[in-house]
């Protein structure tokens, strides 16, 4: 599907409309009957739609990694990675304004299409089940991702006029869960295929459907179902890669054992991801070494705090956190960085690329080790400490690090689950989200600058200022 992308794109945007109030106004009604035809027109809209999540989790790393306490922005403090990690981010943020556009620009092709498709028959349309199925599950990750960012948010589940988009109002968390994110997943699992092949590699599966689904539960603290998801998804012939580090060798195949859903990209047709570049320190020695397409951009540091974590047997730990100060480099010499550059780096995402920000690195949105993860947390939220602890020891095994015993108390058992997330899911977009679904990001990270009210972003400015009616569409508390 990664080759698939930037065509279709190509071919889609002759259908998309002016962005007056976002993405929700009405498409020309000549070009979408020309387009919403076949069924290779609606295969081609769905696969152009991932352009928007492409460009929407080219940043998640400054709102999931970023703005936590694993990672930092090191050198440069005025732009909006700094902004996320010293809690100083404005509404007038660009960083938010491309987030609520790439999003709800997603929003606005799937309802289009599932309004498109639902009257065809599927003598027209072979594969109608399919495609809703997968449209409806990428309205619910724009969903899920939206209000975990935002908080509420406008519920729309159908392409608007101008007029009637003026005049949607936020809706509340609880409601776009339970109208839209959990049931458009339901949809999604039945709908979906249990895997692909060719070119249709890298769509939603039924195990992605499973995989968020149970995600979403456990953001709602909905433990009992999370559990049963999880546990659902546990038998689905998934399985951990033997080695933590061929998660991150991007010589090999990225649609593994572990593989569930991914943001997908390909170097060399304009599809390509930006991470390998961003993340690398400004040293051309380095960059040189690693064969990375353009300058390095100091981004998304490890903390030292993070990498006192790591035990130091903890196989992890090298692609994790690298070695802070320097690099190993030809004949395992190790070779000093420059003052003026980061002194820690991620190598999660390290792969050559001919070009500047043309990596085939894909982002993980959810792989098998976070699922485990979950897995224990529930059960241990259950009451189900001792299994809590099986599915928690496959990931510490794994690691090469020292299994826990059963007979741990709860209390215990959370706090390692806790420590065991940011070791294995660092860099990919999680610890931030964690702490808000636990209650712990204000205590974690209130001496970094984090008022209470920060537990969501502001609202775009440009948004507030388009409705210009505090009495729907209201700033975040604490904002204005």
């Amino acid at each position: 599907m990664k080759k698939l992308i930037s065509i279709a794109f190509a071919s889609f945007i002759m259908m998309s409309c002016s962005k007056d109030f976002i993405e929700l106004s009405p498409v020309s009604a000549v070009s979408v009957d020309i387009v919403y035809k076949t069924d290779k027109d609606f295969s081609d809209a769905l696969t152009a739609t991932y352009n928007s999540f492409q460009s929407a989790y080219r940043d998640r790393y400054i709102i999931g990694d970023i703005r936590a306490d694993d990672s930092w922005q090191e050198i440069s403090k005025s732009n909006s990675q700094s902004y996320s990690d010293l809690f100083t981010t404005s509404s007038s943020d660009g960083l938010l304004n491309s987030q609520w556009q790439y999003f709800y620009t997603a929003i606005f092709r799937v309802n289009t299409i599932l309004t498109k498709i639902e009257p065809l028959a599927e003598t027209t349309i072979p594969k109608k089940a399919r495609y809703i199925a997968e449209a409806k599950f990428l309205r619910a990750l724009a969903y899920f991702d939206l209000v975990r960012i935002f908080g509420d948010v406008p519920m729309v589940t159908h392409p608007l006029s101008i007029e009637e988009g003026y005049k949607i109002p936020r809706e509340p968390v609880a409601n776009i869960y339970s109208k839209i994110i959990i049931p458009d997943l339901l949809a999604a699992e039945t709908g979906l295929l249990a895997k692909y092949t060719g070119a249709d590699v890298g769509r939603p599966t039924i195990g992605a459907a499973k995989a968020i689904l149970g995600k979403v539960y456990l953001t709602i603290k909905d433990f009992q179902k999370t559990e049963a998801k999880l546990l659902e998804v546990t038998t689905m012939g998934y399985l951990l890669l033997p080695k933590f580090t061929d998660l991150f060798d991007y010589t090999k195949n990225e649609h593994h054992s572990e593989y569930i859903f991914d943001i997908e990209h390909e170097e060399g047709m304009g599809e390509g991801s930006p991470w390998n570049r961003r993340f690398a320190p400004n040293n051309v020695t380095f960059t040189s070494f690693y064969g990375i397409g353009g300058n390095g951009d100091e981004q998304n540091g490890p903390t030292q705090i993070l990498i006192d974590l790591f035990a130091a047997n903890d196989l992890r730990k090298d692609i994790t956190v690298g070695v802070r100060g320097g690099f190993i480099g030809a004949n395992g010499v190790f070779v000093k960085l420059t003052s003026n550059t980061n002194q820690t780096y991620t190598k999660k995402y390290i792969v050559t690329s001919a070009a500047a920000d043309d990596s085939k690195s894909n982002w993980k949105v959810i792989r098998y080790g976070d699922i485990l993860l979950m897995l224990a947390e529930a059960m241990n939220e259950n009451g189900k400490t001792d299994q809590a602890i099986t599915y928690l020891n496959q990931i510490r095994a794994r690691a090469g690090v020292t299994v826990y015993s059963t007979g741990m108390t709860q209390s215990a058992v959370r706090d390692a689950i806790v420590l065991e997330r940011r070791l294995e899911l660092s860099f990919e977009g999680h610890r931030w989200f964690d702490l808000t679904r636990t209650g712990q990001a204000y205590n974690v990270m209130k001496d970094y600058g984090m008022v209470p009210y920060m537990i969501v972003w502001p609202l775009p400015l440009s948004q507030v200022q388009l409705i210009n009616d505090p009495t729907i569409f209201p700033q975040n508390p604490g904002y204005n």
